[in-house]
């Protein structure tokens, strides 16, 4: 029996582990099951991640490209296409952009393509190759999304989309999920660490160069010598990646093993946020760091790098702080700062929940997605398919 409901074809690179694969989780998990069929198609592999998916009709395709100027993977693709037939195709990401050209090709009547953030490789994405790429892709995309304000000038400044092609939805946040917590801090796993903690600093994301966790540590090896006593200062960065290793060379040529613990990645961030006492995240760019709104939600202060969609995320001096990219010496004087006013702390955590309460629901956030694939799905009708 064919089902009737239209069919998303959502097309990413990598289905790895990151901010736009969180959000396209929260999407599966929320929109109406009656509403659309979904099918996931990976350029070059899927991870775990995607068993945080809850349903069970959500199917994943991956088309094996491999490393450098493969262009197989558009046959394949085609061919993928031709046997789904989804009435709408979901690009995400420069890396998976290419794929709208086959939409075209094979008549899907809904284009849609989302910008989540710039690499490290094009921060300020005036790579020329990468913008002939865009430009390029423009005729065959009916509307864009991108997750922040500053996304979306972006498009329309350096790119000339127009603003009726762009649709700016803010990534949304379970706040029955992430909250404060209600007792006493929880004390995970290795409870050596905690003995003694009076100011855990604390981080959830990749430990890609993106991230820039390693001024992270500078600042806290530096923040440690600077007081008569460090033995109460923690800092904890939760996630894997390469600079993992280097961080933990930092502190431990510091000496300061029993201060700092980087215990790889984890599948249930919600106690961890709960046992900081402050938040950071020094990134070199962030297109909505799922990351911030999760601590956000869980009562945190936020202290972050002005780029990308951060500002329009931490309210100075009422929800949290921003300090320019790698600035190490103001990083440092803003943590000895909420070190010695902890009143601060909770009173920018506690506005922090209230904003996200009232700005970053998932409902809102599945909302905007859900009209965008229905407005599609209408256009489709009046369209002339090529």
């Amino acid at each position: 029996m064919n089902d009737p409901r239209p069919l998303i074809a959502h097309v990413v690179y990598h289905f790895g582990t990151g901010g736009m694969e969180n959000g396209m989780v929260t999407l599966f998990n929320n929109l109406p099951d009656e509403a659309y069929r979904h099918v996931v198609i990976n350029l070059a592999g899927h991870g775990e991640f995607k068993t945080r998916i809850r349903r069970d009709d959500i199917f994943f395709y991956d088309l094996d490209k491999k490393p450098g100027n493969d262009v197989s993977w558009y046959v394949r693709l085609a061919k993928l296409l031709r046997k789904l037939q989804p009435r709408i195709l979901h690009t995400r990401n420069l890396n998976a952009m290419e794929a709208q050209l086959v939409g075209w090709l094979m008549g899907i009547c809904g284009r849609v393509h989302s910008e989540h953030g710039r690499e490290v490789y094009d921060l300020n994405g005036r790579n020329w190759k990468h913008r002939i790429l865009r430009r390029s892709a423009r005729p065959f995309i009916h509307q864009y999304i991108t997750v922040s304000r500053d996304l979306q000038d972006w498009l329309s400044n350096s790119l000339g989309i127009t603003n009726q092609h762009i649709r700016q939805i803010y990534n949304g946040v379970d706040v029955s999920k992430f909250h404060p917590t209600q007792s006493e801090k929880p004390r995970i796993e290795y409870s050596p660490f905690w003995e003694g903690a009076q100011f855990v600093i604390g981080s959830i994301g990749r430990m890609v160069t993106i991230k820039n966790y390693p001024i992270l540590v500078q600042a806290f090896i530096r923040l440690c010598k600077s007081v008569s006593d460090p033995s109460g200062l923690r800092l904890v960065i939760v996630g894997e990646g390469a600079a993992r290793a280097q961080c933990q060379k930092m502190i431990n040529d510091a000496g300061l093993t029993r201060n700092a613990w980087f215990p790889g990645e984890s599948n249930e961030p919600t106690d961890w946020y709960r046992a900081f006492d402050v938040f950071v995240l020094p990134s070199l760019n962030e297109g909505i760091s799922n990351t911030i709104l999760e601590a956000m939600a869980s009562g945190l202060p936020v202290i972050a790098s002005r780029v990308g969609g951060n500002p329009e995320l931490v309210v100075e001096n009422q929800t949290g702080t921003l300090f320019p990219s790698g600035d190490v010496d103001t990083l440092i004087q803003i943590l000895h700062e909420y070190k010695v006013d902890s009143p601060r702390g909770h009173n920018e955590g506690a506005a922090g929940r209230r904003r996200v309460e009232m700005q970053f629901s998932i409902e809102q956030m599945v909302s905007n997605y859900k009209g965008i694939y229905d407005e599609l799905l209408a256009s489709c009708h009046h369209r002339k398919v090529p």
